[in-house]
């Protein structure tokens, strides 16, 4: 027998290579001759990396400025004249010095330092994970990063975030880094938000990034005024990518990716689903088990638990969900295609111990799937009968 670990994180608590070591550790000390596999998943978002770094990819750790200026510590993960690099690393909330917000100071320039990285590096493919960021600059701080100057009617550079963009009058692209005419972007996103309106990046993402109403109609503004201005600049296609899908992912740094870049929009778990090789991994596999902290409507809308199981089922493989925790009911886990439903949250009500506690009872999970779902007397199948009724177990 042989099973398929591929979860995300549990945000807060454990990382994706965390959660997998667990739920093989329960596996194996129930069933020590099973051959488990591990893969690390994401969606775009935090953990695109580690994802690809999983797969066989080559970690680069550099040096870039984060969400407020300072310096942090970021990796990219490169394999041939192929980069990973996700916004969350260089550009994002957990990188704001004491978790302050920054609403409208906030810059995505460490990620645009990091494109350049991976330019001087020879890499012409070059994937944006774009989820996670601080900043709401539509992309501005990310093409300073790669040479591009924003200046102000005295022609004096505009200070980094989004608020600044109000006063935009120049938008000068002729200092683009020139590996740029060889490179081809793909924007892995989750989200299908455009950059501006009711649904646009300040609107819906700026609250989160400490953006109280006045702050989300000034970037509003701040952000028409760059589409405008680069409309001067590049033509038509600047107006268009900001009504595109994925335009306003990661605070603008999408409509960025999308107008300059030439960016194509993928779902994020499609993205790393091909760069795992998850389809050829899943073959041959006696059951997958996925997951991620929480299960909730967000995650049916192309979360990486959600792409492991249509690939499952292209495999026709079963495939069980554990989580931290899940808002859904029975029969929309079912439906969604996961056979098997353990959320940690039903075993440990409580959620600071739950969270705390979080690796031995998936150990727990990871015992009970063994003795009750893998059937020892069937090798190569799982049991088709009910599962014996057990804690955490849906």
């Amino acid at each position: 027998m042989r099973v398929l670990i591929a979860t995300d994180k549990f945000k807060h608590s454990l990382t994706a290579d965390e959660v997998a070591r667990h739920l093989a550790s329960g596996l194996m000390t129930e069933r020590p001759n099973l051959t488990v596999d591990c893969l690390s998943i994401a969606d775009g978002g935090e953990g695109t990396v580690a994802a690809a770094i999983s797969a066989g990819y080559t970690p680069h750790v550099t040096t870039v400025s984060g969400p407020t200026g300072l310096p942090v510590t970021a990796t990219m993960a490169v394999r041939d004249h192929i980069a990973v690099i996700e916004t969350a690393s260089a550009s994002g909330l957990g990188s704001l010095p004491g978790g302050i917000p920054n609403a409208l100071g906030a810059t995505s320039l460490g990620t645009g330092e990091l494109i350049n990285v991976a330019l001087n590096h020879g890499c012409t493919l070059i994937y944006i994970g774009a989820g996670g960021s601080a900043c709401t600059d539509g992309g501005a701080g990310l093409l300073a990063g790669l040479g591009a100057k924003f200046l102000d009617s005295r022609g004096q550079p505009l200070p980094p975030g989004g608020g600044a963009l109000e006063h935009l009058a120049v938008a000068d692209l002729s200092g683009l880094h020139p590996g740029l005419r060889n490179a081809r972007f793909v924007l892995a996103s989750d989200v299908d938000n455009p950059l501006l309106g009711e649904q646009g990046a300040p609107a819906v993402f700026g609250p989160q990034k400490g953006a109280d109403p006045s702050a989300v109609e000034l970037l509003n503004r701040a952000l028409t005024r760059l589409v405008d201005v680069l409309e001067g600049e590049i033509g038509p296609r600047a107006k268009a990518a900001a009504t595109k899908a994925g335009a306003g992912a990661a605070g603008g740094i999408g409509y960025a990716a999308i107008a300059v870049l030439a960016a194509r929009v993928e779902p994020g778990v499609t993205v790393v689903g091909r760069l795992l090789d998850l389809d050829k991994k899943i073959e041959g596999a006696t059951l997958v088990i996925t997951g991620e902290g929480c299960l909730d409507e967000q995650s049916l809308g192309g979360k990486a638990p959600l792409g492991v199981s249509r690939a499952a089922a292209r495999a026709g493989v079963p495939v069980i969900a554990v989580c931290g925790r899940t808002t859904l009911p029975d029969q929309t886990l079912k439906a969604a295609g996961f056979n098997r439903t353990f959320a940690l949250a039903d075993i440990e009500p409580d959620p600071a111990i739950c969270m705390s506690n979080a690796g031995p009872l998936l150990e727990t999970v990871g015992t009970t799937i063994a003795s009750e779902i893998l059937s020892p007397n069937v090798p190569g199948k799982c049991r088709d009968e009910r599962v014996k009724q057990f804690p955490g177990q849906r």
